[in-house]
């Protein structure tokens, strides 16, 4: 082998050596948060690409420390309440009047949909009013897709659970009051995963 030739392979190699170790760095486009919670830990994925807005107030919202105590407080399974029409658990801070609204990124716009461990953003009849509410999907719920409300609007998907999904379907598990958590799950704190 040319000397050149093998003080560049040596080079490369070594290089190739010293990244084996070190951690991934964070993806800015795609950050990870780890939801904390007395159930366990559920991680995700949020898509910045192609649901900024959305993404954008979630993350404020975490590095804020505003999740830190709020609860997993509604679960709807179809399994437990034959008839629901959805499969998710709601989590947040029940109290959006505190915390500005944010426009909605609709999934017709963002070509994200309400599938399988899919965070969305919880809202009332105003399509406008998501603010800290969030909801994680158990399944194909892409009937909450803006293509497949009467209204055009649905509901704004910005991220995916990466890791904990287990954790998400125990919570959905868990006995219910109409669709209510008489013992909400508590978040314990939510953080970017660095």
């Amino acid at each position: 082998m040319h000397a050149f030739t093998r003080s560049l392979f040596v080079m490369l190699a070594a290089a190739a050596v010293a990244g084996a170790g070190a951690p991934a760095a964070a993806d800015p486009s795609h950050p990870r948060v780890a939801m904390v919670t007395t159930a366990g830990t559920i991680v995700v994925e949020l898509d910045a690409v192609h649901a900024p807005v959305t993404t954008a107030n979630f993350l404020k919202l975490v590095d804020r420390k505003k999740y830190d105590g709020a609860t997993f407080y509604r679960s709807v399974n179809p399994k437990l309440e034959p008839g629901a029409g959805i499969d998710v658990i709601q989590g947040g801070l029940r109290d959006a009047a505190t915390h500005e609204t944010i426009p909605l990124e609709k999934t017709s716009t963002t070509g994200l949909h309400n599938t399988d461990g899919v965070i969305s953003m919880a809202r009332s009849s105003d399509p406008n009013s998501g603010s800290s509410e969030f909801f994680l999907c158990i399944g194909d719920n892409t009937f909450l897709d803006a293509d497949h409300q009467p209204d055009g609007n649905g509901y704004a998907a910005f991220g995916r659970v990466v890791s904990g999904m287990t954790v998400v379907k125990a919570i959905n598990a868990l006995p219910t009051q109409g669709e209510m958590l008489p013992t909400p799950v508590r978040i314990i704190s939510m953080r970017r995963v660095k």
